[in-house]
């Protein structure tokens, strides 16, 4: 994936075990993606 490009949509479930798509919020907010490594892993 290149910087700047729209990324893919995909769905998640949440800490409320709802699922949750990236493309719910498309257009309408700034949406903040962050990929966390496993507790006590090197990064």
């Amino acid at each position: 994936m290149m910087v700047g490009k729209p990324a893919p949509n995909f769905t998640l479930t949440d800490q409320n075990g709802q699922k949750v798509s990236l493309e719910d919020f498309r257009g309408k907010k700034n949406v903040l993606i962050l990929f966390y490594p496993l507790d006590w892993t090197p990064v």
